[in-house]
């Protein structure tokens, strides 16, 4: 069974730019969305993907991930999937032997910037960059399908 574990974080500050990969620009949009599950449609340049994700609001949640073409997904994008479209910046940042994934959000959700971190298990030990902020890992508000519909308070 496909599970993803991760950890997210807000973020303090813009040092994590200094050691960032280029970033990859992302429009994601939700087909359906519910408290435990939803599903999602991203599209990045010439590739795209079909995800559903489920699970409670801790660190380790059901995904599972297909790759689809990029007309489809355009078509899902437009036809399918609630508003606003998500738009995001991912950068990614290596730190002492894991890759922290940066969004800086564009559009409806302008100036959140969220880093999570994929684990291999769920009491995996993290060291945090000094430019981690509050997690916010079991903050459901802080679920990219809930930042469709309102940014947290506080959180920009």
């Amino acid at each position: 069974m496909p599970i993803e574990i991760e950890r997210k974080f807000l973020v303090a500050d813009d040092r994590w730019r200094h050691d960032a990969e280029p970033g990859q620009r992302f429009c994601q949009g939700y087909i359906s969305r519910s408290d435990d599950s939803s599903v999602r449609v991203r599209l990045a340049s010439d590739r795209a993907w079909l995800t559903v994700k489920g699970g409670d609001a801790g660190p380790a949640r059901l995904e599972f991930e297909y790759a689809i073409p990029v007309e489809e997904a355009q078509d899902l994008l437009d036809r399918l999937c609630a508003r606003p479209v998500l738009d995001k910046t991912r950068y990614r940042v290596p730190y002492r032997g894991l890759v922290w994934e940066v969004d800086v959000f564009a559009g409806h959700a302008q100036g959140l910037i969220m880093a999570e971190v994929e684990l291999t298990e769920v009491g995996q030990r993290v060291d945090l960059p000094d430019w981690i902020g509050r997690e916010v890992t079991g903050d459901r508000r802080y679920r990219n399908a809930a930042i469709v519909d309102h940014v947290p308070e506080g959180a920009l």
